[in-house]
């Protein structure tokens, strides 16, 4: 089984006015989404933030793109999603779901919600204790089958600055209490502080996707046999070094991380899936 995860994408607005914006946005994202969705996998998956704003124009306009390729997309809710409009308004023009699960012969795939609804002055995570008391299910319910958890904000003090103000799911939500209730190998998958880091603790890792416009790259999860492997796969396409420049020069709610990158093990790891001879 193969999933291929982007980060934040930021797909935003423009402005007409300024020169060579429109043309620039067009060819980052044209390329960059072939690219992403060319590649063969069981699902395609968003790690939230798709948007930049969350305008209807910005969702339509993103969404059209992915429907041209014949692919399974899951998007995870980011914060940028959610500034615009209600979350239902967002997950009308979309079609996803708030969160749910996928349950497959190799692996339990979950889909947090952990974004705030048109909060612009706090971008940081939450997770009410409705999606919480499923969530625990979902856990329990997986067993010993590997569980791979999609989700925008990273778990407190987890990945790199998840220690931070407002870079994390608030700290006061015990996502930990949930957590070590899983049985065998669990992944947290995350975006939202736009720096790769992968950190293991306890039976979890955790593998966190900068954003696309400052690392052009993805991550392929291929669940095997006996271990989950995550490679990560630069794009080298020379027209996303061209015009990304001009879009975060000119587009707003977006800051240029230039060390998203990191150290090759914040990108890359294997996952061995037989179980600690205590777990057995």
């Amino acid at each position: 089984m193969r999933l291929v995860l982007m980060g934040d994408l930021h797909y935003h607005e423009i402005d007409e006015t300024i020169p060579g914006w429109l043309e620039a946005r067009d060819d980052f994202y044209r390329i960059f989404l072939d690219r992403f969705l060319e590649l063969e996998g069981d699902a395609h998956i968003s790690l939230g933030d798709l948007t930049n704003y969350g305008a209807s124009s910005e969702l339509q306009e993103v969404y059209e793109m992915i429907r041209q390729h014949d692919r399974t997309f899951y998007h995870a809710l980011g914060n940028h999603d959610l500034y615009a409009q209600t979350r239902m308004e967002v997950l009308q023009i979309t079609g996803q779901a708030r969160y749910h699960a996928v349950v497959t012969d190799r692996a339990v795939l979950a889909f947090l919600d952990t974004a705030k609804e048109m909060d612009f002055e706090d971008w940081g995570g939450w997770v009410d204790a409705e999606q919480l008391q499923w969530f625990e299910e979902v856990v329990k319910a997986s067993g010993t089958k590997p569980l791979l958890v999609f989700a925008h904000h990273p778990v407190y003090n987890t990945t790199t600055n998840s220690e931070k103000e407002k870079g994390s799911i608030h700290p006061s939500i015990d996502m930990w209490n949930i957590l070590n209730q899983k049985v065998g190998v669990g992944i947290y998958f995350n975006g939202h502080t736009h720096v790769d880091s992968i950190v293991k603790q306890n039976n979890w890792t955790f593998v966190q996707l900068s954003a696309c416009l400052d690392q052009h790259g993805l991550r392929i999860v291929d669940i095997e046999q006996e271990e989950i492997r995550i490679s990560a796969m630069d794009i080298t396409d020379e027209a996303l070094a061209e015009n990304v420049g001009t879009l975060y020069n000119h587009m707003k709610y977006f800051r240029h991380n230039p060390n998203a990158r990191g150290i090759e093990s914040d990108r890359e790891c294997n996952v061995p899936l037989q179980l600690p001879a205590e777990q057995k």
